[in-house]
């Protein structure tokens, strides 16, 4: 089990249920547009949203932000040690900053002075993209071990200071990489872990490859909070972590989805009917599991473990519960009465 620490009132590590985080995409001096944006993302599920902190104009309106915010939120520091200052004075639940870039052990020092006597917890945001030169020369490219060399550079800084609330990232936009860091970290020490994939390109890889990096180390018990990258609406982010994380097993709020690939026994139009089943069960955090079959033959029995399912026919389609026959509609009648059995469930 790894160490906890606490991000506001949202706990991390320590057998905590892994939580879900996303990024805000608007800039931190617009407090009215970033406040919707956190909203949104609170009414999704998310748990923690991080905002870039770029100058000391941005540090001034994350505090602000933090007055009225649904979410905790970290502070995204590069660099300068006088904005994590600024917005751990400001009301950030955590900063992400990493103490070898900010200068000599004075500087690392005020940071965790601050940290500690508010209990702030840091965490250490090592990326591929930006390693240390060093390191590179060393490995020769951003390797796993690499990565994890740069975590515990960082985090030996933070431990001379006596500092432990720590949780450690370390990104690739290589799948195979990041996993391999993660796996590497956790045989080395117990700080919580934060896993994501970077810059993961289109929408339909990023979630591809967060689905396989992400999913593979939660299914072997590794990591604590995840941020699922995508170059899209940050809501997406938070909507894809859920279902990471009920793929995996770890989240049994929401909705489970079942669907058959269509074939040629096929009489209805299954994928828009599942497209607006999806889109109308969204927010739903009932844990029921619910099928979208394409042919009354054989759906009820393959979706026979699903608590309760529609199957499409020549114009008609069958509503079903777990796996027995309830009654027999018109099609265009099938998706409000699915409807409106989930809403008494």
């Amino acid at each position: 089990m790894t160490r906890k620490i606490m991000v506001g009132d949202v706990a991390i590590g320590g057998g905590a249920p892994v939580t879900i985080q996303s990024m805000l995409n608007t800039k931190t001096t617009d407090v009215e547009g970033s406040l919707a944006q956190l909203r949104q993302l609170h009414a999704a599920g998310c748990q923690i949203a991080r905002l870039a902190v770029p100058n000391q104009e941005a540090a001034k309106s994350f505090a602000q932000i933090c007055k009225e915010s649904p979410l905790p939120l970290v502070a995204d520091i590069h660099f300068d040690y006088r904005l994590a200052i600024a917005a751990a004075l400001g009301g950030a639940a955590k900063i992400r900053i990493n103490p070898g870039n900010i200068g000599g052990e004075d500087r690392v020092k005020a940071v965790v002075d601050v940290c500690k006597e508010r209990h702030i917890p840091i965490r250490i945001g090592v990326n591929g993209g930006s390693l240390e030169k060093p390191l590179l020369e060393k490995y020769g490219h951003p390797t796993a071990e690499a990565l994890v060399e740069s975590a515990f550079s960082h985090l030996e800084l933070l431990e001379k200071q006596n500092f432990y609330d720590v949780c450690v990232s370390m990104k690739s936009s290589h799948v195979p990489t990041m996993a391999a860091a993660a796996r590497l970290f956790r045989e080395k020490c117990d700080y919580p872990i934060h896993i994501g994939v970077t810059e993961t390109g289109p929408v339909r890889m990023g979630l591809i490859k967060s689905a396989m990096g992400i999913g593979a180390l939660l299914l072997d018990g590794i990591g604590d909070t995840i941020r699922v990258s995508l170059t899209d609406d940050p809501v997406e982010e938070v909507y894809a972590a859920k279902d990471i994380l009920k793929a995996a097993g770890l989240r049994k709020e929401g909705v489970n989805i079942v669907s058959c690939p269509t074939c040629g026994r096929t009489q209805i139009d299954l994928i828009g009917l599942v497209r607006q089943v999806d889109a109308a069960l969204k927010n739903c955090e009932k844990p029921i599991t619910v099928a979208v079959m394409g042919c009354v033959v054989n759906g009820p029995g393959e979706a026979r473990e699903a608590d309760i399912g529609i199957a499409g026919g020549d114009g008609c389609g069958l509503l079903f519960e777990k796996g027995q026959a309830v009654k027999k509609l018109p099609y265009e009648a099938l998706l409000p009465e699915l409807l409106k059995r989930i809403e008494k469930f």
